[in-house]
Protein backbone atom coordinates (compact mmCIF):
# COMPACT_ATOMS: atom_id res chain seq x y z
CA UNK A 1 0.00 0.00 0.00
CA UNK A 2 1.31 3.54 -1.26
CA UNK A 3 0.47 6.67 0.78
CA UNK A 4 0.62 9.76 -0.27
CA UNK A 5 2.76 12.13 2.36
CA UNK A 6 3.33 15.55 0.86
CA UNK A 7 4.44 17.27 -1.98
CA UNK A 8 8.29 17.92 -2.41
CA UNK A 9 9.24 20.96 -1.44
CA UNK A 10 10.26 23.12 -4.31
CA UNK A 11 11.78 25.84 -1.85
CA UNK A 12 14.18 23.42 -0.84
CA UNK A 13 15.91 23.46 -3.85
CA UNK A 14 17.26 26.78 -3.76
CA UNK A 15 19.41 25.50 -0.18
CA UNK A 16 21.75 23.66 -2.31
CA UNK A 17 25.56 24.20 -1.65
CA UNK A 18 27.16 26.15 -3.49
CA UNK A 19 24.36 28.81 -3.92
CA UNK A 20 23.94 28.74 0.39
CA UNK A 21 26.95 27.39 1.29
CA UNK A 22 26.13 26.19 4.75
CA UNK A 23 29.37 24.51 6.05
CA UNK A 24 28.33 21.47 6.14
CA UNK A 25 29.45 19.46 3.55
CA UNK A 26 25.98 17.69 3.73
CA UNK A 27 23.20 20.29 2.84
CA UNK A 28 21.91 20.85 6.28
CA UNK A 29 19.97 23.46 5.28
CA UNK A 30 18.68 21.66 2.56
CA UNK A 31 17.68 18.52 4.66
CA UNK A 32 15.94 20.85 7.06
CA UNK A 33 13.74 22.57 4.48
CA UNK A 34 12.90 19.80 2.79
CA UNK A 35 12.06 17.28 5.42
CA UNK A 36 9.77 20.38 7.19
CA UNK A 37 6.48 19.63 5.67
CA UNK A 38 6.57 15.59 6.24
CA UNK A 39 5.26 16.05 9.68
CA UNK A 40 1.57 14.81 9.05
CA UNK A 41 -0.83 12.53 9.90
CA UNK A 42 -1.28 9.69 7.11
CA UNK A 43 -5.11 8.72 5.44
CA UNK A 44 -4.93 5.60 7.84
CA UNK A 45 -4.63 7.87 10.94
CA UNK A 46 -1.13 7.89 11.77
CA UNK A 47 1.43 10.43 12.61
CA UNK A 48 4.38 10.98 10.59
CA UNK A 49 7.66 12.56 12.26
CA UNK A 50 10.83 13.53 10.52
CA UNK A 51 13.57 15.58 12.10
CA UNK A 52 17.25 16.02 11.81
CA UNK A 53 19.55 16.39 14.66
CA UNK A 54 23.33 16.64 13.48
CA UNK A 55 23.92 14.34 10.84
CA UNK A 56 20.85 11.83 12.29
CA UNK A 57 17.37 11.54 10.26
CA UNK A 58 14.56 10.33 12.61
CA UNK A 59 11.26 9.39 11.11
CA UNK A 60 8.63 8.00 12.98
CA UNK A 61 5.25 6.13 11.66
CA UNK A 62 2.72 5.68 13.97
CA UNK A 63 4.72 3.64 17.03
CA UNK A 64 7.60 2.60 14.94
CA UNK A 65 10.76 4.44 14.86
CA UNK A 66 13.97 4.26 12.37
CA UNK A 67 17.05 6.30 12.80
CA UNK A 68 19.59 6.74 9.95
CA UNK A 69 22.96 8.96 9.19
CA UNK A 70 23.29 11.52 6.10
CA UNK A 71 26.36 9.76 5.07
CA UNK A 72 28.71 12.18 2.47
CA UNK A 73 31.54 9.50 1.77
CA UNK A 74 29.08 6.70 0.85
CA UNK A 75 26.32 8.53 -0.74
CA UNK A 76 27.65 12.10 -1.25
CA UNK A 77 29.18 14.57 -2.65
CA UNK A 78 25.04 15.11 -4.22
CA UNK A 79 23.05 16.83 -1.13
CA UNK A 80 19.95 15.36 -2.27
CA UNK A 81 21.25 12.08 -2.57
CA UNK A 82 22.87 12.01 0.46
CA UNK A 83 19.52 12.87 1.80
CA UNK A 84 17.73 10.27 0.11
CA UNK A 85 19.38 7.57 1.35
CA UNK A 86 19.31 8.39 4.97
CA UNK A 87 15.93 8.98 4.50
CA UNK A 88 15.12 5.35 3.15
CA UNK A 89 17.06 4.05 5.81
CA UNK A 90 15.01 5.81 8.26
CA UNK A 91 11.83 4.96 6.47
CA UNK A 92 12.92 1.11 6.22
CA UNK A 93 13.66 1.42 10.01
CA UNK A 94 9.94 1.94 10.78
CA UNK A 95 8.72 -0.46 8.77
CA UNK A 96 8.19 1.52 4.85
CA UNK A 97 9.74 1.90 1.99
CA UNK A 98 10.66 5.90 1.16
CA UNK A 99 9.60 7.01 -2.42
CA UNK A 100 9.92 10.09 -4.15
CA UNK A 101 7.73 10.22 -7.71
CA UNK A 102 6.69 12.76 -9.75
CA UNK A 103 6.91 15.19 -7.26
CA UNK A 104 5.14 13.91 -4.63
CA UNK A 105 7.17 11.94 -1.41
CA UNK A 106 5.16 8.38 -0.46
CA UNK A 107 5.78 5.75 1.97
CA UNK A 108 4.91 2.50 0.97
CA UNK A 109 3.99 -0.59 3.54
CA UNK A 110 3.79 -4.17 2.47
CA UNK A 111 0.57 -5.73 3.78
Amino acid sequence: MRLKVTDVNADAETLIPPSEPDGSSIGVNYADEYIKPMNVTLEDGRAVTCKRKGLKITMAIGDAQGDALMRRIEHGPDVKNILQQALAEAAQGAGASFVEADGSIYLEFGE
